[in-house]
């Protein structure tokens, strides 16, 4: 059973659902992406407008039409001619999903490293990570790491994207399942190079709550490494569209709040989702 998140957690879970859900009309480009549309209630007398309590009520085409609006539920279901089927193909997918420095947020950078493919992301019992090969039932996976630069008196904040094509749906699904766990059994994890995370909480959302993805997780907790200027905040979303997973997480620094740090998160997470489903369509 999952432990209860508490206290700032909780808010800043919250916080991320609304935000990831509310960027997933963006395009890869930064604009709008295809308007979905949102089921509308019963009109009422006053405005002539659907009433958005009544579930069973016709669809309001104007409502529809309003650039930003939400989807009642997640409906892709990936082209299966566009669905990688060796690593070839999975390559070309990666890096073509992957954010580049044009595409995440205004004025971010390269880090150094800057990518990295071909392998895979081990938690030891110790809770130290390490890579491998990647696993027999993943045909590619590759990450991007974009740096928002020191400015203004605020450090240096360190994003990174990850997308991976699994063999099976059924592959991926687990990824998400198992990253929520690693969590509960690792809490403080070391990740190399004197970069530390602690405090770690993961939650899965509930189905029927994500709006972008076949399914997204969150994860919180506190960063500390070379350069950080002591503990910030950390924070890491995943989501799965068919077989494939994408992964943004974002690193604090001096004189950023949580919030604007859910926000870089949330715009990256739910551009990278638009190029996967770009990409499988």
């Amino acid at each position: 059973m999952k432990p209860a998140l508490g206290g700032t957690r909780v808010v800043a879970v919250a916080a991320a659902g609304v935000l990831l859900a509310g960027c997933s009309g963006l395009a890869k480009d930064g604009g709008q992406g295809p308007e979905p549309s949102r089921s509308a209630g019963q009109r009422t007398e006053a405005s002539g407008k659907p009433d958005p309590k009544d579930p069973k009520a016709p669809e309001d085409p104007e409502e529809s039409r309003q650039p930003g609006a939400l989807p009642s539920s997640y409906d892709f279901t990936p082209n299966p001619a566009r669905v990688p089927k060796n690593a070839a193909q999975a390559r070309e997918l990666t890096r073509n999903a992957a954010l580049g420095e044009m595409d995440w947020a205004a004025g971010m950078v390269r880090h150094s490293p800057y990518e990295r493919g071909g392998t895979w992301p081990v938690l030891a019992d110790s809770c130290v990570w390490s890579r491998t090969p990647l696993p027999s039932g993943v045909l590619d996976s590759f990450t991007r790491r974009l740096d928002v630069p020191a400015q203004g008196g605020k450090g240096r904040v360190q994003g990174a994207v990850t997308v991976t094509v699994h063999r099976t749906e059924a592959g991926a699904d687990r990824e998400i399942k198992d990253t929520v766990q690693e969590s509960f059994r690792c809490p403080r994890q070391e990740l190399g190079g004197g970069q530390r995370l602690s405090g770690l909480m993961s939650l899965q959302f509930d189905h029927k709550d994500v709006r972008n993805a076949d399914a997204s997780l969150f994860e919180a907790g506190k960063y500390t490494g070379p350069g950080s200027g002591g503990t910030q905040d950390y924070v890491w979303t995943k989501s799965r569209i068919g077989p494939v997973t994408t992964a943004v997480s974002v690193k604090g620094a001096k004189g950023y709040t949580n919030t604007e740090l859910l926000r870089i998160a949330a715009e990256g997470g739910a551009k990278v989702l638009y190029r996967v489903e770009l990409e499988l369509k």
